[in-house]
């Protein structure tokens, strides 16, 4: 199966358009994510030949401006898609995909969105000092689970602790996406490092809110298991 880094803030060629924010496209049919900018997220689709038609369902992370400002073009592109959200988003947020003609579902659970590509459902976490809700998607494959994460507000470990209670007897092949650890400290980063490999982790790409340093921690601990994440680039799982 493949997923196409659609946008995050490096790319593999400069023709890219990158920014904040995280998109990827799982099996060209499921969307997870759509970054800062609707036009900058349209212009990688087209590079990348995506058919914005066999896209079924979009699931959002979480609803900052990052994860969900490319959402608006893509529903005024194809009316009537299923968004996949959790109960505690903002309800202003979920008033305007249905204003956008946009099908709001939310998840609350684990939930399979189509064959082998689940979404954790919500996760509670707070940031800021304020409460937020999160879900990341997992895909099954006979390498084990890929985890994707928009930005690990409730905690990359929290997350995968998460994961391995709905999948008991899978390996974790792959997490990737925003780990949220640029404002931890390198001792915090080494020890989430550790326990990701303790937990079994064969793989990690670190990207969007991660940080510099969290990725450099991340590369030292996994070596050859470490993938790097930019726009353009193909993941094979």
């Amino acid at each position: 199966m493949e997923i196409k880094v659609l946008f995050d803030k490096e790319s593999i060629e400069k023709e890219f358009k990158t920014g904040w924010g995280v998109s990827f496209l799982i099996d060209d049919s499921v969307l997870f994510d759509t970054g800062e900018n609707g036009d900058w997220l349209f212009a990688n689709m087209q590079r990348l030949k995506v058919d914005v038609d066999r896209i079924v369902a979009v699931v959002i992370s979480h609803h900052h401006w990052d994860h969900t400002d490319g959402l608006w073009e893509l529903l005024n592109r194809k009316r009537g898609l299923k968004v996949y959200g959790c109960p505690h988003f903002d309800t202003d947020f979920k008033e305007k995909v249905v204003r956008f003609k946009g099908e709001f579902i939310e998840v609350e659970s684990i939930t399979e969105v189509t064959e082998n590509i689940f979404i954790t459902g919500e996760i509670k976490s707070c940031y800021k000092g304020e409460y937020i809700s999160e879900q990341a998607l997992m895909v099954k494959t006979v390498q084990g689970i890929t985890v994707v994460t928009g930005c690990s507000h409730p905690g990359i470990v929290k997350i995968i602790q998460k994961v391995k209670e709905d999948f008991p007897r899978e390996e974790i092949n792959l997490v990737f996406g925003g780990f949220h650890l640029m404002d931890k400290e390198r001792r915090e980063i080494e020890i989430i490092a550790d326990k990701l490999k303790e937990m079994g982790v064969h793989k990690v790409g670190p990207t969007h809110c991660s940080g510099c340093e969290a990725q450099l921690i991340f590369k030292e601990r996994y070596k050859d298991g470490y993938i790097p994440i930019n726009v353009g680039k193909i993941l094979m799982i």
